[in-house]
């Protein structure tokens, strides 16, 4: 049983699952079983003359054997399939629910998870325990095989299937106890080292520009490296305990097979279908090796996703429709809907932060409200509805340059993106490439230079419909014939729809767009 229940669809495939691994177990020990009793007995009527082995029937135990063979290789076949099906299905819906709630979180009081840890926890940890639904079906197919053994070896004796029984009953935590001193330390280990590699991968990739320009390639591949090293001693320990507890494993089976051998009663035929019995149940109790050995690494995946899991709220809310204009104050002035402000200052003062915590991305540190009511104790989602950003650095999803505009709301249609592509000066760029608005983009912008991902995400903004427009350096990175048809085009806009603006640009241009200005350093701080 998972900590993550899975749905009624996924919990009937499971049982369809453990009914085939139930068949395939019941198969595969038949088969062994009637495998040694048929060599025997064969054997032995062959040894006792030709008219012996003329009566013997080989016939239908051979139909038997190939039809117990085609039997086990058709459950196993339907145990995988459907077993791997649920798990994809399950964890499909469990990192789309988790997701949801790292989308829904406030930014202001959200955990700090890294890119890299949180790419860690949804792709590495859900797939160990996509690896526990997996082996879900397995453990009482297991069981049942195991039994079904210990009555096959009955035939030989009530001694010899006693002992068999004992044996069974104690490899479960025997294996369960070898393998958590084999596996918990290198568990934590991996889950941990993997967490800060997917880290630096993206915060590398991030700044590969830059790497390459000052020639770091050499000293980045070094840090890898260093923290590529705790994992693959991780994993070489991990791969050490499959191997001693696979030894264990066929040791015991040996073990097994000589204790049955010489409790076993009857004739040779029926001793050789104990014998095989037993090796083969030893061999049944495998999957629960393979369980053992992977609970180490499930658990700490499990107890990497319990704090997403833990996260408040089940999904990220809808996205916001259009609402209302709210006024903005600032330090005891008021920016009725509709004002257009520039907020100045130098470098460093504070302007990016100022605009974020509008957004709602950052705690504010200036007095700022909307409505009356501090930023601070408003809802993310009730800043979200008022205002749409546009920051200083574009952030884009790898899609298509449509897929990054329909991130501002639901239902924008393709004439739609055009115009507000025209109005941020990108709707000729666009129109020359050759798949146009489905023109890739990759993650972090691609090979968009940075004016043209600016302009993107400022025409992302325009869809978006809100009452309070921020802008945080529109034109940075643009010619000044671009940047003025940009700010004229913008002005109009502006004009057009009534919105709001608070502006932040070092750039004289933009300046233009606002028809008040205020100092960054003569707002008061809270």
């Amino acid at each position: 049983m998972t900590p993550f229940p899975l749905a009624a669809p996924e919990r009937r495939t499971l049982r369809q699952a453990l009914a085939c691994a139930t068949i395939a177990g019941l198969a595969a020990i038949l088969l062994l079983a009637l495998s040694g009793w048929f060599l025997t007995g064969a054997a032995i009527a062959g040894a006792s003359g030709a008219a012996a082995a003329a009566a013997f029937n080989y016939l239908i135990p051979s139909a038997a054997i190939r039809g117990l063979a085609i039997l086990r290789t058709a459950g196993r076949y339907g145990e995988r399939l459907l077993s791997h099906q649920a798990a994809l299905t399950a964890m499909a819906d469990l990192r789309g629910a988790l997701f949801g709630k790292l989308a829904a979180q406030d930014s202001r009081t959200a955990p700090d998870l890294a890119g890299g840890d949180a790419s860690a926890r949804l792709i590495g940890d859900i797939e160990a325990l996509e690896d526990l639904v997996v082996r879900r079906p397995s453990r009482p197919a297991s069981l049942a095989a195991a039994l079904f053994a210990v009555a096959l070896v009955a035939l030989a004796g009530w001694q010899a299937a006693l002992a068999l029984a004992l044996l069974l009953a104690a490899l479960p935590p025997l294996l369960t106890l070898a393998a958590r001193r084999l596996t918990t330390g290198p568990a934590a280990d991996a889950a941990e080292a993997l967490g800060a590699l997917r880290t630096a991968f993206v915060d590398y990739a991030a700044a590969r520009p830059e790497i390459i320009a000052y020639g770091l390639a050499p000293r980045v591949a070094d840090t890898i490296a260093d923290l590529s090293r705790p994992l693959d001693r991780a994993r070489a320990a991990l791969a050490r305990g499959d191997g001693i507890v696979a030894g264990l494993l066929a040791g015991y089976g040996t073990l097994a097979a000589a204790l049955v051998f010489a409790l076993a009663e009857g004739p040779a035929p029926i001793r050789a279908l104990a014998l095989l019995a037993a090796a083969a149940s030893v061999e049944a109790m495998a999957a629960f090796a393979r369980t053992a050995l992977r609970q180490a690494s499930v658990e700490q995946g499990l107890a990497r996703l319990a704090t997403l899991a833990e996260l408040p709220g089940d999904r990220a809310p809808p996205p916001p429709i259009e609402a209302a204009a709210r006024p903005i104050g600032l330090d005891g002035r008021t920016l009725p809907p509709g004002a257009r402000v520039a907020i100045t200052g130098a470098s460093g003062t504070g302007k990016t932060r100022f605009i974020e915590a509008l957004a709602g991305l950052r705690a504010p540190v200036h007095a700022l409200t909307l409505d009356g009511t501090p930023v601070d104790r408003c809802t993310a989602d009730a800043l979200r509805r008022q205002f749409a950003l546009a920051p200083q650095d574009s952030v884009l999803i790898a899609g298509s340059i449509a897929d990054n505009l329909r991130v501002a709301r639901p239902g924008i249609v393709d004439s739609e993106m055009r115009a507000a592509l025209h109005i941020a000066c990108l709707d000729a760029t666009v129109a020359a490439m050759p798949a146009g608005l489905d023109t890739p983009v990759a993650e972090a912008g691609g090979t968009l230079s940075g004016g043209e991902r600016k302009r993107l995400s400022l025409a992302r903004a325009l869809l978006a419909r809100r009452p309070w427009l921020l802008l945080d350096e529109p034109s940075e990175g643009l010619d000044a014939a671009t940047e003025a048809e940009l700010v004229r085009r913008l002005g109009q806009w502006l004009d057009a729809t009534g919105t709001g603006l608070v502006l932040v640009s070092h750039r004289r241009a933009p300046l233009a767009l606002a028809k008040e200005r205020i100092a960054i350093a003569a707002l008061a701080h809270q």
